[in-house]
């Protein structure tokens, strides 16, 4: 069973601070984009490799922004919304309304994304 950090415990620096990723931004974007829907980790593999994106994904599970539940060999993704939303009232809005513009993934590189 994987760790999730409790509501209580989600520490503001360290949500902004895995945000900051572009990588992780457009994980965040496509997970609002499906309105609560847990998704698997290979829908993400346009963004970056697997092993890449189990990197991406563990940082933000132990921030607090997502869930993530093994089911057989696959792993659901889901964001913490109330969770977050209870800790930190609006903080999601406004960084959702960025992520959500960028490219779903396998839409187009990060590294277009972030100007690099």
């Amino acid at each position: 069973m994987l760790s999730h950090p409790p509501t209580e415990e989600i520490n503001l620096a360290t949500v902004l601070a895995v945000l900051g990723d572009p990588t992780r931004l457009a994980i965040l974007g496509d997970l609002a984009r499906q309105e609560g829907k847990a998704l698997t980790c290979s829908h993400f593999l346009g963004l970056t490799s697997k092993s890449n994106l189990t990197y991406h994904i563990g940082k933000m599970r132990e921030a607090g922004i997502v869930r993530v539940e093994p089911r057989g060999t696959s792993r659901l993704i889901s964001l913490r919304r109330a969770d977050l939303d209870a800790r930190f009232p609006g903080l999601l809005d406004p960084i959702i309304a960025t992520a959500i513009t960028l490219p779903p993934p396998g839409k187009g590189a990060v590294g277009e994304l972030s100007g690099a």
